[in-house]
């Protein structure tokens, strides 16, 4: 019987996925529709979304499970993540938003480079659409894992089965709804997520055993130091350079295209602000939740004398253990929803980047808008099934995997989008040497076992700054196309003039 109800529960959580994909399915829709929903997005549903495909399996699996590990020494990812995405909202998205409008009604990151900076040859459009095809294919394969671990850790099914069974409904209501099918998902999902986090915690902490005498930071520092650490200490094992890589986490958040996607489909650059607020509030408390379910956790089922096998089943562990069967199954939703809405978000981006960026780019022949839509969610298909293969192969945590393409993202893409908004004097061949530079050094980085000491994205995220200013600064203006050189700065002006 206790069974029943937490497949009920999922049904219906998974029933609701499909009717908003159902609900959105539009045949006739075209491309710039499937991919943008032609700039209608209001004020909460971006920043529900934006949060939810933003903080994915890990805050309900990756953040709580190094927070059981190893402690507060890893808070300065939240910190950092939390300032980054404050100053997204606050740098990046009027601007954007403006901006692709402007440069030609841009609808993908490569669209509004090639636009922006008159790129005749198509060469910064391809290189940012293979960077796009790499790192989220590696992005949606840790959101894959995230949904396996789930099923496995709750129902003991096949990695493998909850692995491609997640994918298979991501896909199903990505591939009939599009974007706005993906954001009402999203938000659906974000506020399901926000009520988990907040639950979860409150409970388990009423139902910690504390002794006659002791408190619950008594009991952490208790239970931690029988494990030779010191849970509550915010610098342990940390250096300073380790800091600033976790603070780094921030920077990547400039360079996200399934998140800045929705600043690009806000109706109005004046909702902005509302949608800052709505955002990072969810986001702060979010956070909060995650930590406090990874300590809390970790007292709990150290009191009960157990230690969990996966640190990241923390969050899962606790549910199951607390909870009426039927909430059991809300929460398993939850843990699937932070999962599905990232792996929605991106894989729209990837199929958005392979079609609008590549085919659509080099197919010569001429393609009604119905078959280009078409061809796009298909796209939906086959890069869900790459990633699902990359999965597989993988034996790397969540957070791992995350920051792997976080930092490949946000170095190759941060500086060069930030230049582009706030910089005339910005090229082709300065933006194109960023994406590249910043690129190659996050791979070296990783290759060459330096993240020990800095998180890559740090590194990464300065040459890539570096490179772009030095080309500007050797660079004549705008290449040695005078004419063109006039447009780029007569649509600079015309964009500043609407921000």
């Amino acid at each position: 019987m206790d069974d029943f109800y937490i497949y009920l529960a999922i049904v219906i959580y998974l029933g609701i996925l499909i009717y908003i994909g159902k609900r959105n399915y539009n045949k006739d829709a075209g491309v710039d529709e499937f991919i943008l929903d032609n700039r209608g997005l209001g004020p909460v549903l971006t920043a529900l979304s934006a949060g939810a495909s933003d903080m994915s399996g890990w805050m309900i699996l990756g953040l709580p499970g190094v927070l059981y590990a190893t402690g507060l020494c890893n808070i300065w990812i939240a910190i950092g993540l939390s300032i980054g995405a404050w100053a997204n909202y606050k740098i990046l998205a009027k601007r954007l938003r403006v901006y692709t409008e402007v440069a030609g009604d841009s609808s993908t990151i490569p669209d509004f480079f090639e636009n922006r900076f008159r790129d005749n040859t198509k060469t910064i459009r391809f290189v940012s659409g293979i960077i796009i095809l790499v790192f989220y294919t590696l992005y949606v394969s840790s959101g894959i894992i995230a949904g396996g671990k789930t099923f496995e850790s709750f129902f003991g099914i096949n990695f493998a089965f909850g692995a491609i069974f997640t994918l298979f409904v991501v896909v199903v209501y990505t591939f009939f709804g599009g974007f706005k099918a993906v954001c009402e998902t999203d938000a659906f999902q974000g506020v399901l997520m926000f009520a988990i986090l907040v639950l979860i915690p409150s409970v388990a902490y009423f139902n910690i055993n504390i002794p006659d005498g002791s408190s619950f930071i008594g009991e952490v520092k208790k239970y931690s130091s029988e494990i030779g650490l010191n849970h509550l200490n915010i610098f342990e094992g940390q250096s300073f350079l380790g800091i600033i890589g976790l603070l780094a986490w921030g920077l990547g958040y400039f360079g996200q295209p399934h998140i800045i996607v929705r600043f690009m489909a806000i109706r109005s650059i004046d909702e902005i602000a509302r949608a800052r607020f709505v955002g990072i509030s969810w986001m702060i408390i979010g956070l909060i939740g995650a930590i406090a379910s990874g300590l809390i956790g970790f007292v709990y089922f150290s009191s009960n004398g157990i230690t969990l096998q996966d640190s990241e089943t923390v969050l899962l562990e606790l549910g199951s253990t607390l909870f009426h069967p039927f909430i059991v199954g809300v929460i398993i939703s939850a843990v699937l929803a932070a999962v599905m809405s990232t792996i929605s978000s991106q894989l729209l981006v990837c199929s958005s980047s392979a079609t609008q960026d590549f085919l659509f780019q080099f197919y010569q022949k001429d393609l009604s808008d119905k078959s280009k839509t078409l061809i796009s969610r298909l796209a939906v298909i086959l890069i869900g099934i790459v990633a699902t293969f990359i999965a597989f192969m993988l034996d790397d945590t969540v957070l791992k995997v995350v920051g792997y393409a976080w930092a490949g993202f946000g170095a190759s893409f941060g500086p060069a989008l930030l230049f582009a908004l706030y910089s005339s004097k910005t090229t082709t061949i300065s933006a194109l040497s960023g994406m590249i530079a910043g690129g190659f050094s996050v791979i070296i980085w990783i290759s060459f076992g330096f993240s020990q000491y800095i998180y890559e994205l740090f590194p990464g995220f300065i040459i890539s700054s570096l490179v772009i200013m030095i080309v500007n600064y050797f660079n004549s203006m705008h290449d040695k196309d005078s004419k063109k050189a006039e447009k780029i700065l007569n649509e600079f002006d015309e964009f500043k003039e609407q921000i």
